[in-house]
């Protein structure tokens, strides 16, 4: 019954509708054409008043959301580490960063999604670096260019094709840069003075960054340039550093400032790189998440005093490392053969002091050990295996290029390089020079890097263990907005992570396959 009537009741309510229409348009129809005109006009005027009405009443929203939108200045919840940092405001969040904000200061508030995992993973066939094009240019501007272009500042310099650098550092460039740099002004800086490539938008910076290295990455990215000067570095190339003289870095309380008559650098320096180096700005990065804290702060900057305008890592000089005058640029002369001795003997663990017939170097056990797992993931061979003697170099490496991949018959005569220590801590390796080599096929990885270790760190294992590494890198890496854009953003950023997180997954296999043991390492 219930149904019926409710049948009953929809047919009388169409039937009543279609009634009430009928009159109404027979009304409609008695007016004459003029005033029909009329009030269609009228009940169109209403509904556009009324749509007009919706649109301006959604405006100012819109508006007010894009006005506020990217106000993530630097300065708003830019870091307190240090008094004489100015704060810095008016940046512009990178495009390809997923960034949301917050006003209550006790969360950090920089927090960078992570998308699906993508159906093909990127693989990187070829060098990642900017492709080079041949122009025409007179010589002044050669001269010019040739500093960052051709200058090997860093790594490998002695080991370059002679002809590669012959005029790089001639007197010609040298004297072309500073003239160049004579009319600079302390008082102006390089970059604005309201505007930082630091960036961070929170009341704290990443908890893997101390407050020494948040300094040092403002000081390499937005200090004001005093001059550049030429100097040699480990006796056999010259180098050039950025120095600084701001009241900021001259009156903070830093060990890497040396006011002396007899110093490198008067004031605070930073050693400028080709802009091919920018794996050392990453490995930086790695080196701090992974809780190591045994590379020295480097950051990507721009100069404008530069024709070519192309980014270029700098790394902060530190005045207390150990002189390197030998040919394989080590404080201490170890080679393959006693480095394998010093980690079956344990060199200095537990506090014991070997005896002088071991051979043990200066350097603590749990050092090689940060080192191998350092040099793993970013495949840096020039330190352990310079001659190449754990993979199948290319043409293009140095090692090949030198003939040095033929000589490892006898492994345990090769010197290894860049083995760096401070003044007041012989027991602490520096790693410096850390290019990392992106393009090594997964089948093609020099396990001779992890030769002879047995023990790992367990800090920096468990940030491999945790899948959380990408998250990390990309929160790290986008503080320097110079490197970040230089790399393509985050997809080239995403790029990077990939190959990485594949070797991580590499030496957790490795370390489960050899049975290494994972312990603590305070030092």
């Amino acid at each position: 019954m219930y149904v019926i009537r409710l049948g009953e009741v929809k047919h009388d309510f169409i039937i009543w509708s279609c009634s009430c229409f009928l009159r109404i348009s027979k009304c409609f129809r008695r007016y004459p054409p003029s005033k029909r005109n009329w009030i269609i006009a009228g009940a169109c005027f209403i509904y556009l008043f009324y749509v007009v009405s919706q649109v301006v009443y959604v405006l100012p929203t819109d508006r007010l959301s894009g006005k506020y939108k990217y106000r993530g200045a630097r300065g708003i919840f830019a870091s307190r580490f240090d008094d004489t940092l100015q704060e810095t405001t008016g940046s512009r969040v990178a495009p390809n960063a997923n960034v949301s904000y917050s006003t209550t200061p006790k969360y950090n508030v920089v927090y960078i999604t992570l998308k699906s995992k993508r159906r093909k993973p990127a693989i990187i066939r070829g060098t990642i670096r900017p492709k080079l094009r041949k122009k025409t240019v007179s010589k002044n501007r050669r001269s010019q260019s040739s500093f960052i272009n051709e200058v090997d500042i860093g790594t490998e310099a002695e080991e370059k094709p002679r002809h590669t650098y012959q005029s790089a550092l001639s007197r010609k460039s040298s004297r072309y840069v500073y003239n160049a740099l004579k009319n600079i002004n302390p008082n102006n800086s390089d970059t604005e003075s309201h505007y930082s490539a630091i960036r961070i938008y929170s009341e704290r910076a990443p908890p893997w960054f101390s407050k020494g290295d948040i300094e040092a990455l403002r000081f390499l990215a937005d200090s004001k340039i005093s001059g550049i000067k030429e100097v040699s570095f480990t006796g056999r190339r010259n180098v050039f550093l950025f120095e600084s003289m701001t009241d900021a870095s001259a009156n903070s309380p830093s060990k890497y400032n040396q006011m002396d008559d007899n110093a490198v650098c008067q004031g605070r320096c930073a050693l400028i790189k080709r802009p091919l180096d920018t794996s050392e700005v990453f490995a930086f990065h790695l080196d701090r998440i992974l809780g190591l804290n045994r590379s020295i702060p480097a950051a990507c900057r721009r100069f404008t005093f530069f024709e070519d305008d192309q980014p270029s890592p700098v790394v902060l000089w530190d005045p207390t490392l150990a002189p390197a005058d030998n040919e394989a640029q080590s404080s201490i002369r170890v080679t393959w053969g006693s480095y394998q001795h010093s980690l079956k003997d344990k060199c200095w663990h537990r506090g014991a002091v070997p005896t002088a017939e071991s051979g043990c170097s200066s350097i603590h056990h749990y050092e090689w050990s940060r080192l191998a797992l350092f040099d793993f993931l970013l495949q840096v061979y020039n330190r352990l295996d310079r001659n190449c003697c754990g993979f199948k170099p290319r043409k293009e490496d140095t090692c090949v290029k030198l003939g040095r991949h033929q000589q490892c018959s006898d492994p345990d005569s090769i010197e290894l390089v860049h083995i760096i220590h401070r003044k007041h801590d012989p027991r602490r390796l520096v790693l410096i020079d850390n290019k990392g080599y992106f393009d090594r096929d997964e089948d093609n990885l020099n396990f001779k890097l992890l030769e002879g270790i047995k023990e790992l760190p367990e800090h920096a294992v468990s940030v491999l263990r945790s899948h959380r590494l990408r998250e990390k890198l990309l929160q790290s890496l986008f503080l320097d907005e110079v490197y970040w854009e230089s790399q393509g953003g985050r997809l080239g950023i995403e790029k990077l992570i990939d190959v990485i997180e594949k070797r991580a997954k590499v030496l957790l296999t490795y370390i489960n396959a050899h049975g290494i043991k994972i312990v603590p390492m305070s030092m």
